[in-house]
């Protein structure tokens, strides 16, 4: 049996993976917990810091790496230019006072752990960024998605997804000049303009890439697609849509440097713009569900849980700026913003945890070597017990809407009779 494992490390990671994943997944809904906190534990359990079997971990990051393609591609796709614009007046400025409050408070508690302000910065970045997968779920399981805040909550998260794609553009860049090396493809620091050249570099070919994509993938793309899809073969359609996402993403990576997650959000994105995007979300979902989940498997495999009984301080003070400081900003800006108590809250109660691009951002650091791996450890805890309060948040907020809203109802004054 062992021997077999050895030689099948993929077959045997894919398996012990997805196994696991379905059946703490269940457990986790019987207990009316979102199923990713059973996606991440699964990962706990087949990691190397837990007895047992233990999963290739080279192998899953790969295929997380086609998880977060995958992931970034649905992304784009049900990207919504029209609701972010309906919802602009709150979503907008809403998302960047929280994102800059969680960043902040996250930037304040690493720094009194004796952090730098890069891993600070990283950190509370980290802590600002809700889950797209656990907020869409929840406002589909409460049927609010079509409601007044329910928009501005997606809005919300559009703005959130944009900023973190902006982050991992930058992240390496920035990392590579702390480090006083050019960043890849570039010149070295020192020549021409020293730290400016590169920066400028790295970032004109990323615009290049997204200008490319707007003007001539925007054509070029659904063109292919229609093409294909007039042949009228399910099979051939989704393999297209899949090398849309795929192929995107990887040339954006090889030729401009780019991050995979925004060469596949940029591909989602002209493809959502076009008829064919329903058919290509509905054709492509079955893969993109497998591959997120092993991503969370894979992410639950770099998580010791150790660190609860090492740095449990740290932990109650991350997850309090997740469920208390997020939740605060979003509520209070809400409210200025002139949505009702009801409204204010829910959104607030949404917005109470942090998922896929925390992960996302967290690796990035550690790899670039602006994170320490104890702040990507903090960060999946962090992620696992906001998601797994996330049902009970939402339960409060419900409870302090029935409270306030009668009590401002009979506050208010009564007209005169006769």
């Amino acid at each position: 049996m062992e021997a077999m494992l050895h030689h099948t490390p993929l077959i045997a990671t894919l398996v012990a993976g997805l196994t696991a994943a379905l059946l703490l997944g269940v457990a986790a809904r019987k207990l009316h917990l979102p199923p990713l906190v059973g996606y991440l534990l699964a990962g706990v359990a087949i990691g190397p810091f837990t007895p047992g079997y233990v999963g290739d971990l080279a192998l899953a990051q790969e295929l997380s790496e086609i998880g977060v393609i995958l992931l970034m591609f649905g992304v784009g796709l049900h990207f919504s230019p029209r609701e972010l614009a309906e919802a602009r007046g709150v979503a907008v400025p809403g998302a960047l006072c929280q994102m800059l409050v969680a960043t902040l408070l996250g930037w304040a508690v690493a720094r009194s752990w004796g952090w730098t302000d890069g891993q600070g910065f990283i950190f509370g970045f980290c802590l600002s960024v809700a889950s797209t997968v656990v907020l869409l779920r929840a406002l589909t399981d409460r049927n609010e998605t079509a409601t007044p805040q329910g928009k501005i909550a997606v809005g919300w998260l559009v703005v959130e997804d944009l900023a973190m794609v902006i982050a991992l553009v930058l992240v390496p860049v920035g990392a590579a000049l702390l480090d006083g090396r050019a960043p890849a493809g570039t010149l070295p620091v020192g020549m021409g303009n020293g730290m400016l050249l590169p920066l400028l570099l790295t970032l004109g070919k990323v615009a290049v890439f997204i200008v490319l994509m707007l003007l001539v993938g925007s054509r070029v793309l659904p063109w292919a697609l229609s093409l294909v899809g007039g042949l009228r073969s399910r099979e051939l359609f989704s393999l297209a849509a899949l090398v849309a996402a795929l192929g995107v993403a990887f040339a954006a990576s090889a030729l401009f440097d780019a991050s995979f997650a925004l060469g596949a959000f940029l591909s989602g994105l002209v493809l959502g713009q076009s008829a064919l995007s329903q058919k290509a979300a509905e054709q492509t979902l079955p893969l993109r569900d497998a591959f997120a989940v092993l991503f969370f498997v894979s992410v639950g495999m770099l998580f010791d849980p150790g660190i609860l009984l090492r740095q449990p301080l740290p932990l109650l003070a991350a997850v309090a700026v997740v469920l208390f400081g997020k939740s605060l900003a979003a509520w209070a800006i809400a409210r200025v913003r002139g949505l009702s108590q009801r409204e204010a809250l829910v959104i607030a109660a949404s917005l109470a945890q942090i998922g896929e691009f925390s992960f996302i951002l967290a690796g990035l650091g550690v790899a670039e070597g602006v994170l320490p791996e104890a702040g990507r450890d903090l960060v999946l805890a962090t992620a696992l017990l906001s998601i797994a309060a996330n049902p009970l948040m939402f339960h409060l907020a419900d409870r302090l809407a029935a409270r306030v809203e009668p009590a401002a109802a009979e506050a208010e004054p009564r007209p005169a009779s006769g």
